[in-house]
């Protein structure tokens, strides 16, 4: 079984949120990984974070099923990652979608 580097997983989660959310002016780099995701430096509210599962759900397959477990899950990019990986430990990362 092989182990997803983690790193990994954070940067193409920010590619993710900037696509997603259509981030003008925002670079992955400008984004720390420790950072609040809602009323953070990006200021994201609610329905982007909805939008951000929505997105997570269909591109690693992972369902975040109640507000608690989201409010966990969504605290951070770091945060958002690991919750990736303790529910797919050795899946991967999924094939970057055409521009």
């Amino acid at each position: 079984m092989t182990q997803v580097d983690p790193a990994l997983v954070r940067a193409d989660l920010k590619e993710l949120l900037i696509r997603k959310l259509r981030l003008r002016d925002v670079g992955a780099a400008s984004i720390n990984d420790g950072e609040p995701l809602i009323r953070g430096p990006l200021g994201l509210d609610s329905i982007d974070i909805l939008e951000l599962a929505l997105a997570v759900e269909e591109r690693y397959g992972v369902k975040i099923s109640d507000e608690e477990m989201g409010q966990k899950a969504f605290r951070s990019i770091a945060a958002l990652a690991d919750f990736i990986l303790e529910a797919h430990p050795a899946r991967g990362l999924p094939e970057a979608p055409a521009p």
